[in-house]
């Protein structure tokens, strides 16, 4: 989802003219207030979706000093924020756009990404929940709050919220592919299988569905299944070492342990490379077992 909120408010300017006179001569036109402010606000969208996070903060900061009751302001360079890591600095942004405006989902929710990525899980919630209370279409606040109660433990409610962002958005590929891990982990690998298919018609070149549909299929016994698609994301990502680790499992489970052997030994070499020793050493041990 994008979090930019690309149109603006411009509050608390008021404008008396009292005896203006007749323009008889061309002269020039200074930028008005509002211009300048419209001007900023423009500036700090492109900055931010051209990459340039810290010149949007700049010019989001300049629409505020201008304009102390812009919403928008507030969110965008709270969204800026987030954005870098300063998620305390972005919640107090969020908290100014609230007190301006109580009533925008969008602000709830990215206050709620705020605070889950600080690790503050029941903000967080609240936080979805007062988006969906406000806009009960909002799909991407169901799938958030649904990743959430998963990583909690909270399944069935988890499951509920994937269900709902996809009833509301059926073309969003990381919903599908979000309940797909949910069904997976709780043991109902065709039903992820389902799902990942479904990401792999909206998104044909998305790895991580490749391999986590062939995690499933592994799971399921149907291990030419299981290769095949492990084939198909080392097409899209020749470094995927997590998908060589696992394509040595299935050739190894079907019996073709030279075969495997290579694959653990490139997984090995990626993971070297990664710097995971944890399961550079594992792949090692797989080695040695096969050897």
């Amino acid at each position: 989802m994008n979090r930019l909120r690309t149109s603006i408010a411009i509050l608390g300017i008021v404008y008396v003219l009292v005896n203006a006179p007749t323009v008889v001569e061309a002269e020039t036109t200074q930028p008005t207030i509002e211009t300048n402010i419209q001007n900023y606000y423009n500036q700090g969208i492109k900055q931010y979706s051209d990459g340039d996070i810290q010149g949007a903060i700049a010019s989001f900061t300049e629409v505020i000093r201008l304009d102390p009751g812009n919403a928008a302001a507030y969110e965008n360079r709270g969204n800026a924020r987030d954005d870098l890591g300063d998620h305390q600095g972005a919640i107090a942004d969020y908290n100014q756009a609230i007190n301006i405006n109580p009533n925008n989902a969008t602000t709830y929710y990215n206050r709620g990404i705020a605070y889950d990525r600080l690790g503050n899980n029941e903000a967080a919630i609240a936080d979805y929940n007062r988006a969906i209370a406000f806009n009960p279409k909002f799909a991407s606040a169901y799938n958030s709050r649904g990743i959430l109660r998963f990583a909690l433990g909270d399944e069935l409610n988890a499951m509920a919220d994937f269900n709902q962002a996809i009833q509301l958005e059926p073309n969003r590929p990381g919903f599908y592919y979000n309940r797909g891990n949910a069904r997976r982990r709780r043991g109902d690998n065709r039903g992820a299988i389902l799902d990942y298919t479904q990401v792999l018609q909206l998104n044909s070149k998305d790895a991580d569905a490749y391999f986590n549909r062939g995690i499933a299929w592994y799971n399921e016994g149907e291990h030419q299944s299981a290769i095949a698609d492990f084939n198909q994301a080392l097409q899209i990502n020749p470094n995927y070492a997590e998908a060589y680790y696992n394509r040595a499992l299935s050739y190894s489970a079907i019996g073709n342990n030279q075969q495997a052997l290579q694959d653990f030994q490139q997984a090995a070499n990626l993971y070297e490379q990664q710097q995971k020793p944890e399961y550079y050493q594992d792949a090692q041990e797989r080695i040695r077992e096969l050897q």
